[in-house]
């Protein structure tokens, strides 16, 4: 290896060595695989999977964690079985709640504590010492061994500085002296090679540096990548049989992911079963929403709603929410829900959604199905000055222990993989935003690349750009960092620290665990939306000064329905103020689209959204609307899921259902494209089902031109695709704060001021 520069930066060969790189291209390894072995030395890309191939060749998961105890013990720990995987989840639950965010502290008491039905793989120090005394490494090891001597092993692993096989003998005799077997790794940082510069670029990314300055702290070399055994038994040489005990442990390892039981928390109360006690209060709901009598097809409705709950065992799930909802109304909280299955007959009677099954445009099996078998969604706004009284109230009556707010991985893409990457290849800030300009292009064809960098004054032959370019395609889709869910809540019925560690979030009184939603759905745990909503905070009060002054109490169920006034306002465009409407371009459109009902506002809030903008759905609505186009559909199967929308698909549910009758995708292929429209921003693969699809529309006699159009739109949902579910509750939230400036402009203009910071404008 080349020696280090004294002063800590790259010497000129060591720059030189970095910027020219391997002569083959890198291999991109996907960053939302499902295998943690995911990668194999290959020349040659294979072309892409259909997305409905089988997948015959998964590589063994085997879950596991590195501690490193406060006083630098370092040990991985892998667990043996489902209940080493609770005792694993809450070491680092303990660590993670006695230090602040992105931080652990775990002493070897822990570790003795809950260290059963676990392996131990010990590391040692560089050194080849071992301190003695209370808090030395070999004391340390001797605690551990003592009391778990079958599971530890220490770890036989090259360091690539010339010293390897008197290291070897050395740990070997360690071993021996401890009575504890080696264990062979190549305790690797990379799957290839090829991801050395990577790696360097993420060393100095996290320590604000730029790659020439790393010093000491890049990689030497290549070598700390994944090894085949045949590498391994090379490079230990007569110690190979620590390759033969690796195998043996691995085969060992019963536990997988796939064991771990959720369970929903019961939600018995005084006695009463979950399914009596959500009757119970459906049916004082529907009394309560109709004190004249219900009508008879709502009547049928709910206890159809009511079966399929029961059927497939959720009626825990939604007591959770409608508890939730009664503590907060309790508080005198202004809330509403929204989300798949919140606008059903069931959720308006719970007081859920004030949102009244009357409008008749969603199907409840749409949502809550037997066919998809998956949780029910439902969001929950809250007005967003109040949210956290909401949020204490859910860990007081759970316990920090059975819940928490799931996680978000945040990826590298776009603009912010330009401008990290580029700062630590040291790129100049005007370089930077030349090439963040060009984004939406650039990464098309080498071609087109250098023919634009030119454009921008930027040299293409230039070397350190063009690996600064090289690296940025690589980067794109790598996780960056964790980062805190707006609000999806976690509650189980046992302790949820020992299905995943719970740490503190940055927020004081926050606890958070380190799945993130994606994970959540995978494992089918039930998550309970918490969000903050601000203009909640201004309608309620609103209402506060209504019933103050004019002595008039209104709730959003209560509002007087469908009132010309309101209308004739939003036909002109008056709705500064107004929620989801209040943008120029909604101004610009309101007069166009020309509302006169509540589902016109469903089709507003849906419509002016850069999903359906960019599908080109909303010129051809509108013409249709108008008269100027005729209103037809290519089968009468497909007018049935377009009808209500003039033939343009414009909301998700949609989307699955052109999916479903068009191109004959059964309800699991359409589930796995509306997933892939939810991830779009995450993953882009939504593209992955065209083929699929063009195919499928062909089969069922429809033209080229009318599949590709279809799949277009589809695509155009990718980036915001809106459930047609969010937009009937978002539609209520329009009229409500509509109804209320059309009415009582000098309350809700008070409202609007006293609810700041929220909105589309700034307060003057």
């Amino acid at each position: 290896g080349k020696t280090r520069a004294k002063n800590g930066t790259l010497s000129p060969e060591e720059t030189e060595d970095f910027l020219d790189g391997p002569k083959t291209d890198p291999l991109h390894l996907v960053s939302n695989t499902h295998s943690p072995i995911a990668a194999f030395e290959m020349r040659v890309e294979p072309p892409p999977l259909d997305s409905s191939a089988n997948i015959l060749n998964v590589p063994k998961l085997i879950p596991g964690a590195r501690i490193v105890l406060g006083t630098g013990f370092s040990v991985t720990t892998l667990p043996k079985t489902r209940k080493g995987w609770g005792h694993l989840c809450r070491l680092i639950s303990r660590g993670r709640l006695r230090a602040e965010k992105g931080t652990c502290h775990l002493t070897l008491d822990d570790l003795l504590e809950f260290g059963g039905d676990m392996a131990f793989l010990i590391h040692t120090p560089l050194a080849q010492t071992a301190q003695s005394g209370a808090s030395g490494w070999l004391s340390q090891v001797r605690r551990l061994t003592r009391r778990f001597a079958e599971d530890c092993y220490l770890i036989l692993a090259p360091k690539y500085d010339g010293q390897d096989p008197e290291r070897f003998d050395w740990l070997a005799g360690l071993a021996k002296d401890l009575k504890i077997p080696t264990l062979a790794s190549a305790t690797p940082l990379m799957h290839h090679g090829n991801r050395r510069k990577l790696a360097d670029v993420l060393t100095a990314v996290r320590t604000g540096v730029k790659v020439d300055e790393l010093g000491r702290t890049a990689l030497a070399n290549a070598e700390q990548r994944l090894r085949s055994e045949t590498e391994m038994r090379k490079l230990l040489g007569h110690h190979a049989q620590a390759v033969d005990r690796a195998a043996a442990l691995s085969d060992s390892l019963t536990f997988q992911l796939d064991e771990l039981r959720y369970e929903y928390p019961s939600e018995i109360a005084k006695g009463e079963t979950a399914e009596d006690r959500l009757n119970r209060l459906a049916h004082e709901g529907l009394k309560w929403r109709y004190p004249s009598g219900a009508p008879s097809h709502v009547k049928k409705l709910l206890d159809h709603e009511l079966t399929l709950i029961a059927k497939l065992n959720y009626e825990p799930y939604f007591l959770t929410v409608r508890d939730v909802v009664a503590f907060a109304r309790s508080r005198g909280i202004l809330c509403q829900g929204r989300g798949s299955a919140a606008n059903s007959v069931v959720c308006y009677c719970l007081g859920v959604t004030s949102v009244s099954p009357e409008i008749g445009t969603m199907v409840f099996e749409r949502f809550v199905s037997e066919a998809r078998d998956e949780p029910p969604d439902i969001d929950v706004d809250f007005e967003h000055e109040r949210r956290e009284e909401v949020i204490q109230h859910i860990y007081e009556r759970y316990g920090r222990h059975r819940a928490g707010l799931c996680a978000t991985v945040v990826h590298y893409r776009g603009k912010r993989a330009i401008r990290e990457v580029g700062r630590a290849m040291g790129l100049t800030e005007d370089t930077i935003g030349a090439i963040s300009s060009q984004l939406w292009g650039f990464f098309d064809t080498s071609g087109m690349a250098e023919q634009q960098l030119r454009e921008i004054g930027l040299d293409p032959t230039d070397k350190r750009l063009a690996l600064t370019l090289k690296l940025i395609a690589e980067i794109q889709g790598f996780p960056r960092h964790l980062s805190q869910h707006v609000g999806g809540f976690i509650m189980t019925e046992g302790r949820l620290d020992e299905l995943v560690p719970i740490e503190n979030a940055t927020m004081e009184d926050r606890t958070v665990i380190c799945w993130d939603k994606d994970d959540i759905d995978s494992l089918g745990i039930l998550k309970v939306d918490v969000l903050a909503l601000g203009m909640l905070s201004c309608i309620r009060k609103a209402f506060d000064l209504l019933k103050m002054h004019n002595h008039v109490d209104y709730t959003l169920a209560t509002l007087p329905p469908e009132d010309p006034r309101v209308y004739d306002m939003l036909c002109k465009a008056d709705s500064l103020g107004v929620f989801q409407v209040e943008s120029r371009a909604q101004m610009n459109f309101l007069p166009r689209m020309k509302p006169r009902t509540f589902y016109d506002l469903v089709i507003e809030t849906a419509i002016i959204r850069p999903g359906p903008i960019q599908g080109d759905m909303v010129h051809p609505y509108l013409r249709r609307r108008n008269g100027e186009e005729k209103v037809e559909f290519p089968s009468d199967e497909l007018g049935k899921v377009l009808g209500k929308t003039l033939g343009v698909p414009l909301f998700q549910e949609q989307a699955m259902q052109i999916a479903i009758v068009g191109a004959g995708f059964t309800p699991e292929e359409a589930d796995r494209l509306r997933r892939s429209l939810a991830t779009f921003k995450k993953h882009g693969n939504v593209s992955e089902f065209r083929n699929r699809f063009l195919k499928g529309m062909r089969a069922n006699g429809y033209d080229d031109d009318f599949a590709e159009r279809c799949f277009s739109q589809i695509e155009g949902f990718g980036s915001y695709g809106f459930p047609e579910s969010h937009a009937a509750s978002f539609a209520l939230l329009v009229y409500a704060s509509s109804w209320l400036t059309c009415h009582h402009p000098g309350i809700f203009a008070c409202a609007l001021l006293n609810s700041q910071p929220m909105g589309f404008y700034a307060p003057a």
